[in-house]
């Protein structure tokens, strides 16, 4: 992959006619690192931190390749099949799993500072059979925005951490009531949001051991009937209704109530013509909330492993790099330090921005097997036929356990 690559080095080279410095060193070590959540528009926040770890560290360089996140995994197994790794590498949580099980991911326990401050949840997530095969980079989370103008025309009490999905169905059909093109909330009906709900009913996807889908169980039933409900009660459009407007933008154009949805909204929501806020989401049986991750890997086969875990860990643990992302919106390090994130919980909106951090008490990862993609497909074409008057959700979700079963066989 790395030979696809012309650094700023071999620019050098060949325009000046000179070396960079430090290449001049007999013991300095080059680290290939490859990332999608770079580009395009961090790479020179990216650089930031690497000339600060190269100073740091000035007989290690890091020479990066990005690509976009459709390309990425296509390319990244790619380098694998043709032994031309990188050394360090971009995963998500949801792809972790089979580079983790196919053994081609580099033990990072032993090289691991004992005092680095990330999150213990979001550590044990690139942990598999009790090894530290990525550290945590960054996460999002997904929270209740709400528009603070129709709960004061509806004459009701804006969200409570406490609440459950039934106080959400009362404050939505208030909202609902306001008018003919308003409606109350929308929490889509796909893979992501349905196994959120399920875990806050108790009900997982599969067993303990991964032989099995429990898919079907009555608290993933109820989960989805919950789900349903909005829709039935008509505080959330159906896709018809819906006519191919997403929700953020109905949320935009002061349609909706209250939306679910990730905090990459702040950004774009901030212009709205209307007071907003957020909240934690509402629980059934409990809380629980998303958590999305990205994760840095080293390859079991590089050259480099001290170096490489050296980059990863800096890379994904230290005050430049969190301070970095926090400043320039390149998502959040999952760290465990308050005092890297005062900038960030000072702007406004939204002003419950606390919130971002408190879902992180409850957290619930994807399911994840090595069949990832084919489960998600699987699971959302079921629940766009319970959506569609097709099945009801038990038929479907038996179906749905008979063929997650053979996907883990």
């Amino acid at each position: 992959m790395f030979r696809r690559l012309v650094t700023l080095s071999l620019l050098l080279v060949v325009v000046l006619g000179v070396m960079p410095h430090h290449s001049q060193a007999q013991d300095s070590v080059t680290v290939t690192y490859f990332t999608f959540s770079a580009a395009p528009d961090h790479l020179a926040d990216l650089d930031t931190i690497i000339a600060a770890f190269e100073a740091e560290n000035p007989t290690i360089n890091v020479e990066v390749e990005s690509a976009p996140f459709a390309d990425y995994f296509t390319l990244l197994q790619g380098d694998f099949v043709a032994d031309d790794a990188p050394d360090v590498f971009e995963l998500n949580y949801e792809n972790f799993v089979s580079y983790a099980a196919n053994d081609v991911l580099l033990d990072l326990s032993d090289s691991l500072s004992t005092d680095a401050p990330y999150y213990p949840a979001a550590l044990g997530a690139f942990q598999y059979e009790d090894q530290q095969l990525a550290l945590p980079e960054s996460f999002s989370t997904v929270l209740l925005f709400y528009n603070a103008d129709l709960f004061d025309q509806a004459g009701i009490e804006y969200p409570t951490a406490e609440w459950t999905w039934e106080d959400a169905m009362t404050a939505a059909a208030a909202i609902r009531g306001l008018g003919e093109d308003t409606w109350g909330i929308y929490s889509p009906v796909q893979f992501w949001e349905f196994y959120k709900k399920a875990g806050q009913n108790d009900c997982a996807f599969f067993n303990e051991d991964m032989t099995e889908s429990t898919i079907n169980a009555p608290e993933c039933v109820q989960a989805l009937e919950t789900m349903l409900s909005f829709i039935n009660e008509d505080v959330m459009p159906d896709p018809v209704e819906q006519a191919g407007v997403s929700p953020e933008e109905l949320f935009q154009n002061g349609q909706l109530g209250m939306v679910v949805t990730g905090i990459w909204m702040f950004s774009a929501f901030a212009e709205v013509p209307f007071n907003w806020d957020v909240q934690l989401e509402p629980g059934l049986a409990h809380k629980g909330h998303h958590f999305f991750a990205n994760g840095v890997a080293v390859a079991k086969d590089t050259e480099h492993p001290a170096e490489a875990a050296a980059w990863a860990q800096y890379l994904t643990s230290s005050e430049t790099a969190a301070t970095v992302r926090v400043a320039t919106g390149w998502e959040l390090p999952a760290l465990d330090k308050p005092e890297y994130f005062a900038a960030y919980l000072e702007q406004t909106p939204p002003a419950n921005r606390a919130a971002v951090f408190q879902a992180l008490e409850s957290p619930i990862v994807p399911p994840v097997i090595v069949r990832q993609n084919e489960m998600q497909d699987t699971v959302n074409a079921l629940l766009e036929a319970v959506v569609n008057g097709e099945l009801d959700p038990q038929t479907a979700l038996d179906t749905a356990k008979d063929e997650l079963d053979a996907l883990v066989q």
